[in-house]
């Protein structure tokens, strides 16, 4: 009978008769029994397709319960109702376990090998299986596995552990990420887990236990009575439903190939593919029929030679099977770690294709990288890192530049940790890909704690000085392939050509172009490696336009006497080597620095001095050579006395706010002015860059323009003819309006811009007004009002009325003289109507 139904009957009658009820509770408790009466018999066959579909786990019958330790609990009931999103790294704390059981296995079998055992016990390995099914994945190792006691004590009574701490810092808002480094991993399975066994078998014991929770605070552990375990531990996690993702092959792959690709130890995961097999084909009793009949047909048809070579022919064919090509479903363990930890092996023992392959694993790029080193850090920290430059830039390599992460992958003991260190490399090295890893990083506190730890300090040190020097080494290279070349004296056309190619391909170049704005960033952002940055430098200069120069190459070519480093920057070397302010510098053979990027005005700001060497911009006032005597010193002061009240009566007439002075000038040769700014201010091409910004502050812009100077060439005939007009008219509007021009003309030539530019074009064509001989008082000729075409056309009416009223006077005429002739007049009217509708 229906059991069931019967029992959830009598308890509802019991609770109406146990208790006062209303009309509506009566009315629902009715529905109840009734919807119990009718509930279906429910048999044993049913219960075990339920099972099927929700499993329900329980602990096994005859084990022996335990409470989790009160730390403990606290510790998975945070994880259990934690609302972590990164869920992926159980697997990642799982597959780390397994791998320190497989180490410690491996090591005591260097004193006794038969602990290792033999044939595929003897296999360390770790193997990840799926059981769509039951909803079920599985972790297996061959390591050195657990006794009851350590069961007990290691995964639920522990007395002292991390836990502690761990809990500290989650109270504090730390990272659940690195709950593995405080030695309690293994309960991130709860994350996605509802039930979880652990069979377990060490050497020690013959007999394979099992260890059961349900994190509800409670545990289990008894023996193991299904299929047993030869050493090693086998992880049965019993998914959330929330969690069936990770039962998806591709989910577990992403997660292998992420964080655990380089464990020291194979992993491997059943999946199933399919393949094509060959399959015989049945023939069917009406198809063999068939045959029959059309060879009885073809025989009948032919002569008895051919069918008996026709009948060999076919019994060959009938002893060959038809077959066809079928999918079928294999299933097979799939390797999932094939990159080795090449890190960990000696420099000397990795060979160059080697570092080639692991770069592009780490960095998914196709092509190789351009350098890389590879060393092992010792002292304090002890750490091992390969660090690799690529050839090509990233696409977004300066986007989002203050908040972009390095990219480089820090690992303890060949787990992956966190790509996201900001510490590990400063931000102008981002571009350095690369891993790192420690095992004596001390990770047991919260990624912000780490990020300040004296630890993590020490390791970016050495490695911001290993990425240096491997970029110098770069650069070496590049310079002794150009120092061949120039060697080459006696090359042919042919010869120079290709070594210009080559220099073109060469390495560094190739780096210069991809990534020299990081480093010219570096000298801004990193004050302790200014000077090496510097030494990175690369720049066309006015003695090698086509060539890029060091600093160090600069001053070796340096003019004996030569105190400071000449630069000029600008938009364009084009512009630059027409630039006013070279003309002296050339004219002396001194070599210039052309810089061509808005960065570089920056990293100038910075960069005052290279080899005890000061740099010296060309636009700027005050410029010196270095090589002046007494002789030239006195013919200078002479030239400025006799200037002196020409220059006065210039500056009075310009206006104070657009010039603080007139100079004469030691710089310009064959141009008549040109206009400076001030030592500490802004530069023409400095404003020009600060103008073009989205969001300039004008308040600022005003604050650090420099101060303008006006420096005139006193053997220019131009200001010769100027002083001499100024000495006899200085109040002559002409003549100021020329002093004006003359002042503006210079500061578009050096690069600046007017903030009225209508004052400039006005005085400009009044000077060419007065050039050509044209009037000052002559107006612009007024527009002359030509007819419309409508008026002809009533003047050509008018004459054609004319003509029609003296042709009818002349018929009135007529009509006068012919009286008797009345039919004429007649016609003379009919004529005339169609004239006066004309």
């Amino acid at each position: 009978g229906n059991e069931r139904g019967h029992a959830c009957l009598l308890a509802a009658a019991v609770a109406v008769s146990a208790m006062k009820c209303s009309r509506t509770t009566v009315f629902a408790l009715g529905l109840l029994l009734l919807v119990a009466a009718a509930a279906p018999v429910v048999r044993a066959e049913d219960d075990v397709a339920e099972a099927e579909v929700a499993p329900v786990k329980d602990f096994k019958e005859g084990s022996e319960k335990y409470e989790f330790q009160a730390e403990v609990s606290r510790l998975m009931d945070i994880i259990i109702n934690s609302l972590y999103s990164n869920k992926d790294i159980f697997l990642r704390e799982l597959i780390s376990n397994g791998s320190d059981s497989l180490d410690k296995i491996r090591f005591l079998s260097l004193t006794d090998e038969s602990l290792l055992g033999t044939g595929e016990q003897a296999q360390l390995e770790i193997r990840i299986k799926v059981d769509h099914k039951r909803k079920v994945l599985t972790l297996r190792d061959r390591g050195v596995g657990m006794t009851k006691a350590e069961l007990k004590e290691n995964l639920g009574t522990i007395a002292k552990s991390g836990t502690s701490a761990f809990l500290e810092q989650m109270q504090k808002g730390g990272d659940m990420s690195l709950i593995g480094q405080f030695g309690v991993g293994f309960y991130s399975v709860y994350l996605v887990a509802d039930f979880v066994e652990v069979r377990s078998k060490h050497n020690s014991d013959d007999k394979t236990w099992i260890w059961e929770s349900k994190a509800d605070g409670n545990f289990a552990i008894s023996e193991d009575d299904g299929e047993p375990l030869d050493r090693g531990c086998e992880i049965n996690i019993y998914l959330k439903e929330e969690a069936q993702e990770y039962l998806e092959e591709d989910k577990l792959k992403e997660l292998v190939a992420r964080y655990s690709e380089f464990i020291n130890f194979p992993i491997y995961l059943y999946t199933s593919k399919e393949v094509d097999e060959e399959v015989a084909v049945t023939e069917t009793v009406d198809d063999e029929a068939e045959d029959d009949a059309a060879e009885a047909a073809d025989d009948d048809e032919e002569d008895e030679d051919d069918a008996s070579v026709e009948d060999e022919e076919e019994e060959e064919e009938e002893e060959e099977p038809k077959t066809k090509t079928v999918k079928k479903t294999v299933w097979d363990w799939e390797l999932l770690n094939d990159s080795k930890a090449i890190w960990l092996r000696p420099a000397t023992e990795v060979e160059e294709e080697e570092y080639s392959k692991f770069f592009k694993a780490i960095s998914k790029d196709e092509k190789p990288p351009l350098s890389y080193t590879h060393f092992k850090a010792e002292g304090d920290v002890e750490f091992k890192s390969i660090l690799f430059i690529p050839e090509v830039a990233p696409s977004d390599m300066f986007d989002n530049y203050y908040n972009k992460a390095a990219a480089l992958k820090l690992y303890v003991r060949r787990v992956f940790i966190s790509d996201e260190f900001d510490e590990l490399l400063p931000k102008y090295l981002s571009f350095i890909k690369g891993i790192v890893d420690s095992d004596t990083l001390p990770l047991n506190v919260s990624r912000e704690t780490l990020q300040q730890h004296t630890s993590l300090k020490t390791i970016k040190k050495k490695l911001v000085r290993k990425a240096l020097d491997m970029v110098r080494k770069l650069a070496e290279e590049g310079t002794s392939d150009d120092d061949d070349d120039d060697d080459a004296e006696g090359a042919t056309a042919a010869d120079t050509k290709s070594s210009d190619d080559k220099a073109e391909l060469s390495k560094y170049d190739k780096f210069w172009k991809a990534f020299g704005k990081a480093i010219k960033l570096g000298i801004i952002e990193d004050a302790s490696n200014r000077t090496r940055l510097a030494k990175l430098l690369r720049f066309y200069t006015s003695k090698s336009p086509d060539k890029l120069v060091s600093l160090e190459q600069y001053v070796e070519n340096m003019k004996a006497g030569q105190k400071s480093i000449y630069y000029l920057a600008g938009e364009s070397r084009e512009a630059l080597e027409k630039s006013p302010f070279l003309e002296r510098l050339l004219a002396k053979d001194l070599e210039v620095i052309y810089f061509t990027d808005p960065i570089d005005e920056y990293t100038m700001q910075n960069l005052t001095e290279f080899d005890e060497f000061k740099f010296s911009n060309a636009s700027k006032e005050d410029l010196k050579f270095g090589d002046a005597d007494d002789k030239e010193k006195a013919k200078a002061k002479a030239t400025r006395d006799a200037f002196k009240e020409f220059t006065k009566w210039w500056k009075d007439v310009l206006p104070s706010d657009d010039v603080e002075a007139v100079k004469i000038s030691n710089r310009l040769v064959t141009t008549p002015c040109s206009v400076v700014t001030s030592k500490y201010g802004w530069s023409a091409n400095m404003e020009r860059i600060m103008k073009a910004q989205a969001l300039s502050d004008d308040s600022r812009m005003s604050y650090m323009k420099g101060k303008k100077t006006l420096e005139i060439n006193p053997r220019h005939p131009i200001i010769k003819a100027l002083k001499a007009k100024a000495e006899e008219e200085p109040e002559s509007e002409e003549v100021r309006n020329l002093a004006k021009i003359m002042f503006e003309t210079a500061m578009l030539e050096s690069g600046f811009t007017f903030e009225e530019p209508q004052g400039f074009a006005s005085r400009l064509f009044t000077l060419v007004r007065t050039n050509m001989g044209i009037s000052p008082d002559e107006e612009v000729e007024a527009e002359v009002e030509e007819a419309d075409e409508p008026e002809e056309v009533e003047e050509v009416a008018d004459a054609d009325e004319a003509a029609d009223a003296e042709e009818a006077a002349d018929a009135e005429e007529a009509a006068d003289a012919e009286e008797t002739e009345p039919e004429p007049a007649a016609a003379v009217e009919d004529e005339e109507a169609p004239k006066d509708e004309l």
